[in-house]
């Protein structure tokens, strides 16, 4: 029995063998694309397939990580389109009748390592404490609410461990004091990292993916978060951050969330 993880890793990797037949057999034939430079339903997503299979530069796919939270299946990658670089991904797929229905992502391309040292893929990979999925959730629901919409800054220090904080972004460095630094220095530069609206908080065990929808000076942003918690802290963070194209260039109109 093929489980819903290994679903999604079989269709994404439809881009590498060009197999659209495998794909269509994956696809809900109504299936909805939140990603706006691709157009919605299965036929267009054969097409990128089939594109991508007979592309004289062969498309790797590399899935590092992988979680699931009832109809959803939440997981990062790294993509490198037909030669085009290699990209960081975080993809969510929505399930229907054993059917792959839906799906949203945010892409960036691969950078150096940051100030610690750390990658944007590298640290823990498997979900742990999968007994307290629903806790963990709370924390990063909380965490969004009264950290990064600013409601309740006050409370910061209370969802960390001190300054053991590791950070996976590829401009801050470890520690809350390594968030302190970078915030202040994007606020000196006159950039504001605004949160608007949370879309979804996906979780498996220890492991939470938040997408929210804000600004990053000015421009209309869209953030995905994963965060590890542990023992009711957050430990550990990687993200994608997506500046949302203008409407006018979008080609399909299901929005980016």
């Amino acid at each position: 029995m093929t489980n819903n993880i290994q679903k999604a890793k079989e269709l994404i990797n439809c881009f590498v063998s060009g197999d659209t037949e495998k794909a269509k057999s994956l696809l809900k034939e109504g299936y909805i694309q939140h990603n706006l430079a691709y157009g919605t339903g299965r036929e267009a997503f054969l097409g990128s397939v089939a594109y991508l299979g007979a592309a004289p530069v062969k498309t790797t796919v590399n899935t590092i990580r992988a979680f699931e939270d009832g109809d959803k299946v939440f997981m990062q990658t790294v993509y490198n389109f037909a030669g085009a670089g290699e990209q960081v991904a975080f993809d969510i797929f929505r399930f229907e009748d054993g059917l792959i229905a839906e799906h949203w992502d945010n892409l960036a391309d691969k950078a150096q390592p940051n100030p610690s040292g750390r990658t944007q893929i590298d640290g823990q990979i498997e979900a742990n404490a999968l007994d307290k999925t629903e806790a963990n959730r709370e924390v990063v629901k909380n965490f969004l609410y009264d950290v990064m919409q600013g409601k309740n800054p006050q409370k910061t220090p209370d969802y960390f461990d001190g300054d053991k904080y590791l950070q996976h972004n590829t401009g801050i460095a470890d520690g809350l004091s390594g968030l302190g630094a970078a915030l202040e220095a994007l606020g000196k530069a006159g950039i504001a990292m605004i949160y608007d609206k949370v879309h979804q908080v996906l979780a498996q065990g220890d492991m939470v993916l938040a997408v929210s929808e804000g600004t990053f000076g000015g421009k209309p942003t869209s953030y995905y978060d994963l965060w590890r918690v542990e023992n009711g802290k957050i430990a550990e963070h990687w993200d994608v951050m997506e500046t949302i194209a203008d409407k006018s260039t979008w080609a399909n109109t299901n929005g980016k969330f």
